[in-house]
Order: structure tokens, then C-alpha cells, then sequence
């Protein structure tokens, strides 16, 4: 199994008086560069969240944000804070004993005062593990939806690959006709000067000529990287860096058999090999 680099995916987990959100989002990157959108009470997830990410990642610019959503109409229930309320009525008595005519504190000033009535919200430790459960979930979903990518893009490439093979096997068969044509070229030539075709420099000529058109070596190597791209595709894992350097080599192939070319029909081949290398390396691109 191929994975691409480009995923999303998105869960939910209902929790008290609310809900967590958690999405995972990426796209191509050469390395793995994570970044995360938390609320700032859950920023001591980051640390769990990331090592779990890099266990499961190889490649990929990937976005994790979490949210919480309050459920509507939701209130959380409220407290006296006692130690707050205790240290008031310490003043208050102190503040009666210096004064003694200073009206003590009403229930109505107590219930104003900053801070006196505390909410049971929930904590960031109560929604540590909810939300690492929720970290597994969309991981495994986010994995699915990378191999579905990496399976389309596996059959984009096999699909060009065949391209290529049938595009080189009509290479071959047209250097024999070249070097016919070549020599029936130059007998032509020379009868018309007058002059042998047994001359040794016409035979080194001739020689010369076959050397520059002969890309038998570039084809048999280029078969190789052919046959080396399928193997990769089809051995799965974190390939996308040796499939990036074999359309290096690709390249390079064709670009000489193109260089060597004195044939219009190779010279046509050889560029349509090069483009679809190139369509081959952008979608080389987004895999792992």
C-alpha cells in the first residue's frame, strides 16, 4: 500500500456539556512539517498529539486543529468559592472591630464580589483522553483516506509507465532502416563524385554515424528504471523520495536518446517521453 501526502479527515466525540472537533488536514511537503490550531487550555496535548502523528507519518505538511463546542442552552453549574468567602468574612470582622459603626457585609455584597462564584467547568485533564481517543479515531481515518489517494495515484502512474514501454519499442526497429538509409545516402553521394565506397574513411564515416544514432545502452537502461518504478509502486511504504529520484534517471535517458536523435519520428518519441516523465513527477510529488 502507497500513500499520498494529500489526506483529510474529520471526527467528533460528544463529551459533557459539549463537543470535541478534531480535524487532520495535509498536503505535499518534502519532510514531515506538523502544525497544530489548539485552544489554549488543551495546549498540553500538543507534545502527545505530535508523537503520535510522527509514529504514523512519514512525509506532509499536516494541519491538526481541535475545537470544543459547547453545547447550547448548556450552563455550568456555579459554587461559592469558600476560601474566597472565608478570608471576606475574615475582613469583614477585622474591618467591625476597627469600626464598630461600619455596616457589615449583606449576602447581595458577597454574591457581587469578583470571583465568588466559580463555574465546574471541565478541566483540561478531563479532556485529555477523550481527545487522544478522538487523535486514534481520526488517524485511522485520515490513513484510509491517504491510501485511497495513494491508490489512484499508483494507477496514474502504471498507466504511464505503459505509455513509455510502447513508446521505446518502436525505437528500436527504426535504427536499422536509419543506418540503410544513411548508407544508401552516401553510395549514392560518392557515385556521383566518382569515387569507392571501399574508402577506408567513408568506412569510418559510416562508423561514426552508427555510434551517434545507436541508443540501444539508453534504451536497455531505461527499461531498467521502468522496471524498477513498478517494483517500487507495487512494494509499498514511504517511496516517494526513490520514485522522485528515478524520474531523475528517466530523464536523463530520454534527454540523450533525444541528444542522439537524427531521426524526426525518434526525435517525437523522445519528447513525448519527456512529457510524460513530467506528468509522472508532479504526481510523484504527493506520495509519501
Amino acid at each position: 500500500m502507497i500513500y499520498s501526502m494529500t489526506g483529510y479527515a474529520a471526527v467528533t466525540k460528544d463529551v459533557p456539556r459539549g463537543s470535541l472537533n478534531l480535524e487532520l488536514r495535509s498536503v505535499n511537503n518534502r519532510y514531515l512539517d506538523i502544525q497544530f490550531r489548539l485552544p489554549d487550555e488543551l495546549r498540553l496535548l500538543e507534545a502527545s498529539m505530535r508523537e503520535l502523528l510522527t509514529t504514523r507519518l512519514n512525509r506532509g505538511k499536516v494541519e491538526c486543529r481541535l475545537s470544543f463546542f459547547r453545547l447550547m442552552g448548556v450552563e455550568d453549574p456555579q459554587h461559592i468559592n469558600a476560601k474566597l468567602l472565608k478570608r471576606l468574612l475574615e475582613l469583614d470582622c477585622a474591618v467591625r472591630e476597627a469600626v464598630p459603626d461600619a455596616r457589615g457585609l449583606e449576602v447581595a455584597d458577597i454574591l457581587r464580589w469578583p470571583g465568588i462564584l466559580a463555574a465546574d467547568s471541565l478541566s483540561a485533564e478531563d479532556l485529555c483522553e477523550p481527545c487522544m481517543q478522538l487523535m486514534y479515531v481520526a488517524l485511522d481515518e485520515f490513513a484510509a483516506a491517504r491510501a485511497r489517494e495513494g491508490e489512484k495515484l499508483r494507477a496514474i502512474l502504471l498507466e504511464r509507465l505503459g505509455k513509455m514501454r510502447s513508446l521505446t519499442a518502436e525505437i528500436s526497429p527504426r535504427i536499422p532502416a536509419l543506418l540503410v538509409a544513411f548508407q544508401e545516402k552516401v553510395k549514392s553521394r560518392l557515385q556521383e563524385a566518382m569515387i569507392s565506397f571501399d574508402d577506408d574513411r567513408i568506412r569510418q564515416e559510416l562508423s561514426l554515424f552508427t555510434s551517434k544514432i545507436d541508443v540501444d545502452e539508453e534504451l536497455s537502461r531505461l527499461q531498467t528504471h521502468l522496471d524498477e518504478v513498478e517494483r517500487v509502486l507495487f512494494s509499498g511504504g514511504g517511496i516517494g523520495k526513490r520514485l522522485d529520484f528515478l524520474m531523475q534517471e528517466l530523464n536523463r535517458e530520454a534527454n540523450t536518446i533525444g541528444s542522439k536523435s537524427v531521426d524526426a519520428e525518434v526525435s517525437k518519441i523522445s519528447l513525448e517521453l519527456k512529457v510524460l516523465i513530467e506528468q509522472m513527477r508532479e504526481q510523484v510529488q504527493n506520495i509519501e
